[in-house]
Order: C-alpha cells, then structure tokens, then sequence
C-alpha cells in the first residue's frame, strides 16, 4: 500500500515514515496542504494520514479531493485535537479513523488494518484466493498450506492484489505502489516483480490480461 502521510511536524513524519516503511509500506511526506494537494494526482494512494493543523490550511478541506479521487483509500486524521466535535467533524467529512496525538505507532498500523479488512475483507485479515493465503496482520503468506518467503517489494504487491482480488489492477497503480517519489527505480521493474511472485506462488498465480493489467487467481499451478 501506498501511503500519502501529510504532516509538517518533520521530526513526527520521519519517524512515522520509517516506521511505516519497515512494515513494508510505501510513505511519501507533505509537510503543507499546498504539497498534499499537488501529490495527489502523481500516484495510486491506497491511504491517506492527515494532520489537521498544517501551515497553510486545515488538513480537513484535503478530505473532500480525496474521496473524489480515491474513494476506496484509508483516510486517518492524526492530529492534537482532542474534542468530541474535532472527532464528529473528521468523520462526517469523510475519514475512516480518528488518531489524537501523542499515539503508539503500533495502534496506527492496527487501525490501518483494521479499515483494510473492513473496506475489503470482512472481519479476518487473512484473504483466500484459490490456493493462497495471505495474512495482512502477520504478513505471512502460504501456498496449500506451505509458508512462502517473500521481499518487501513481493509482499507490497501481493498485498495490493489481495486486497482487492476481483479487480484488474492497471501496470501503472501496481508500480505505483511500488515506488515512492524519492525511490530509486532500477532494473527491479514491476514486471520482474510479477514474475518472482509467479515462481514462489505458482505460474498461473496471477493473470495478465493485455492492454487491461494484471489479477490475482491464486491458481498455484
């Protein structure tokens, strides 16, 4: 998943980042409302963190763009404000979740999940296709029952089919949740990508329908 986190706090957004991206996550920092909305269009967002109180404007008139552009993507306030009417506002605008500062960074990759199995997956965060298995919490995958060891990048892609394993997913938004903006891309192209999960999930595993993108069949032969 790719991960918009729109926080001017530098020290906060760093530590949030890095965080984030040794859960495997894809984290892009806009320190203003002004560089959030210009982020917007350049990528397939499949999560927002927005904090309220920016430099340059309240993190709330985002929200509105957001569900135009992104209506399946997470949207969490994070944010020092701490009245019931803050929350009650935050939610009715559009955002899925509300965090008050200070919070445990483990409760926001929590909530995160917790609105990914909502918006896709029921109850469980653990998705069947065919002959795979995929736990989102434990990031932990298996083939008919057999453990698969995956890098960063497979497991990033892998999780984006699962989560929505009935859609075409497009060459463009997969390599977008691939790569951040400042991530250097070398020869580890998504179709490279594509192929090592084919060999580790099976060779049918994943469709490609040409001139549409690629989908998830869990068939593992």
């Amino acid at each position: 998943m790719r991960i918009l986190l729109v926080e001017d706090d530098a020290a906060l957004a760093g530590a949030l980042e890095s965080f984030l991206r040794a859960n495997d996550f894809v984290v892009d920092v806009a320190a203003t409302l002004a560089a959030a909305k210009l982020a917007l269009p350049l990528a397939e967002w499949g999560a927002v963190l927005l904090d309220l109180h920016l430099p340059d404007g309240d993190g709330l008139d985002l929200l509105p763009v957001v569900r135009r552009r992104f209506p399946d993507a997470t949207v969490i306030i994070l944010t020092a404000r701490d009245l019931i009417s803050d929350r009650v506002r935050g939610l009715d605008a559009g955002a899925d979740d509300y965090l008050v500062k200070p919070f445990d960074p483990e409760e926001l990759l929590a909530r995160l999940r917790a609105v990914e199995r909502r918006r896709f997956s029921g109850t469980s965060s653990v998705i069947t296709v065919g002959d795979i298995v995929v736990d989102l919490a434990r990031s932990y995958v298996t083939v008919r029952g057999n453990p698969v060891v995956l890098t960063a990048k497979e497991w990033t892609l892998l999780r984006v089919f699962a989560a929505r394993p009935d859609r075409v997913h497009s060459k463009a938004a997969l390599s977008s949740a691939l790569y951040g903006f400042d991530d250097e891309i070398g020869s580890n192209t998504l179709e490279v990508f594509i192929s090592h999960l084919r060999t580790k999930l099976g060779k049918n595993c994943i469709q490609t329908l040409r001139g549409q993108g690629y989908r998830l069949t869990g068939d593992s032969d």
